[in-house]
């Protein structure tokens, strides 16, 4: 039985990807902080996951969940590390403490459970599928502004993915990146107004916000054998945000 590890995995596009690997007979480990949180994203969700409230940022945690993963399932196949914060305001706002905090989830956490993973992910290589997905932002793939600490972070982890794609792959893991545009997830239905929302949909060629569910089908692509000759690539799930560039909408209506 194949097995995967999703970091945030509480809420939003982690719990959503979390139930699409349920759904196609995975056993998931659901990582995140918030205890509570997590407690009850996993109830109902039956025997097949395994709740892990660790923080990802820590080192120590990092390790404990790699020792958790491989006592309970034995083996990995896949690492989603969606963790991550969201931070927005002005660079002359932006403290170091703010700075920190994002970089800390943002790319130390990424870094640190693909290193953590990285040993019980080459032993699955050996005769199964194996692959890290890690979760950027189209907000790392194009700059916008408010986010120089969440759009900076996700542009590292980005390279990161190029990274572990170049030396992982000798070991037979596969390592690529989903970049979300505009999703309905709770956080954006409470920070983004009506006019923004309209702005976003006069941008995008798609005229939509995503789903979840939406960029959960892509990171489990990514992440399953059908993906087995795809690594260091990163995949705008967008409705088209990248490819239109900073093309005026007004020119296109």
């Amino acid at each position: 039985m194949f097995s995967a590890v999703v970091t945030g995995a509480a809420r939003g596009i982690g719990l959503a990807t979390t139930k699409r690997f349920l759904k196609d007979g995975y056993r998931v480990a659901m990582v995140e902080w918030d205890e509570d949180e997590l407690a009850k994203a996993a109830s109902g969700l039956g025997a097949q996951v395994l709740p892990l409230p660790m923080d990802i940022s820590q080192p120590e945690q990092a390790d404990q969940i790699a020792d958790a993963v491989k006592s309970e399932f034995g083996s990995c196949n896949a690492l989603i590390n969606n963790a991550g914060v969201a931070d927005f305001g002005p660079i002359e706002e932006t403290t170091f403490e703010r700075w920190r905090r994002v970089m800390s989830v943002n790319l130390d956490g990424t870094f640190l459970m693909s290193q953590a993973m990285c040993p019980l992910l080459a032993e699955t290589a050996k005769d199964q599928n194996a692959s890290i997905v890690n979760i950027a932002s189209i907000s790392g793939l194009r700059a916008s502004t408010l986010r120089v600490a969440y759009g900076t972070s996700k542009a590292a982890v980005k390279q990161l993915t190029l990274q572990q794609a170049a030396e992982y792959g000798e070991l037979g893991i596969r390592a690529n990146c989903v970049a979300p545009g505009p999703v309905d997830t709770k956080l954006a239905l409470a920070v983004h107004s009506p006019e923004i929302r309209a702005a976003y949909h006069d941008a995008l060629p798609l005229n939509r916000y995503g789903s979840e569910d939406e960029i959960a089908a892509a990171i489990c692509f990514l992440a399953s054998p059908d993906a087995s000759f795809i690594t260091g690539q990163i995949l705008a799930a967008d409705g088209g945000f990248e490819a239109v560039g900073i093309g005026l909408p007004a020119l296109r209506s």
